[in-house]
């Protein structure tokens, strides 16, 4: 019995401990500007697929700066953003504040949110939930949170495209996993996501799609940028800071990554391909 005390004890402190490493790398950088420069119609796009309206109730997981919480509280819904990461809310709470939209932010971990059963008419998430490491829990509570009948709407990169292209070419010059984890881009595929939500939705549609990225004039204006603002690149850079031979492939890879995606000079710019996905809540 002791025994099995002092193992779940050790595992909810390193739960505790992959909560912070995730809450430090997503503050890293200038994520609220990467989100208002290359994908701001991204949260527009999942709240219309979600059929959002006025004085519906909604959860965005996940929801950085509001990429779709402030679209949707534009809409007349009765919002509430919430995240692992406050640097990313305060940034949202700004960025609503000078617009004038009103919603609620919470910092919460996606793998066990702090609302009722069923609190809400649209659960919702924009390239937001893909990133919470354990893939069953989330999808478990983005479920619990959903009234019967309602909505779920996922806008997710898939694996094939871009961005899990990137992170696949990231891979191997980051830290390992933990156990349990699995890799974001599986939210990306159709199968993946049917096997996560299973019988507890109902009419579940899923199309992939693309966003037009054309910030940048070549390949290695890319690579700095995202060096510079994403937290996932910058974090695995430190990861390899002390081996400048690594430095170099890594820099080699995602120049040429951006290059074969249409990054180059006098490309009409990249297309990043994602899963749009809407389901209703069984019950």
């Amino acid at each position: 019995m002791a025994d099995a005390t002092e193992a779940a004890r050790s595992d909810v402190q390193a739960d505790v401990a992959l909560k912070a490493k995730h809450r430090k790398m997503w503050a890293l950088g200038d994520y609220p500007t990467l989100a208002g420069e290359l994908i701001p119609e991204l949260g527009t796009t999942l709240v219309e697929a979600c059929g959002v309206g006025d004085g519906d109730k909604v959860l965005d997981i996940a929801a950085g700066t509001g990429n779709a919480a402030i679209p949707a509280a534009r809409a007349g819904a009765d919002v509430t953003a919430s995240d692992l990461t406050p640097e990313l809310l305060e940034a949202g709470r700004q960025q609503a504040g000078k617009q004038g939209v009103e919603l609620e932010w919470r910092e919460a971990d996606a793998e066990a949110l702090p609302f009722g059963d069923g609190e809400f008419d649209t659960v919702m998430s924009c390239v937001g939930v893909m990133f919470a490491p354990h893939h069953e829990a989330t999808a478990g509570e983005l479920l619990r949170v959903c009234r019967p009948g309602g909505t779920v709407g996922l806008l997710n990169w898939t694996p094939e495209g871009f961005i899990g292209q990137m992170f696949a070419a990231m891979k191997p010059y980051a830290p390992p996993p933990p156990p349990g984890a699995k890799p974001p881009p599986l939210w990306g595929k159709e199968e993946h996501v049917r096997a996560l939500l299973g019988d507890e939705v109902t009419d579940l549609e899923m199309r992939r799609q693309t966003v037009r990225v054309d910030r940048f004039d070549r390949p290695e204006a890319f690579r700095d940028y995202f060096k510079a603002v994403y937290g996932p690149t910058i974090a695995v850079y430190r990861n390899i800071a002390d081996s400048p031979d690594r430095v170099a492939e890594l820099d080699q890879a995602l120049a040429e990554l951006a290059r074969e995606h249409g990054g180059g000079s006098g490309s009409s710019g990249m297309e990043w391909e994602y899963l749009l996905v809407t389901a209703r809540r069984s019950g």
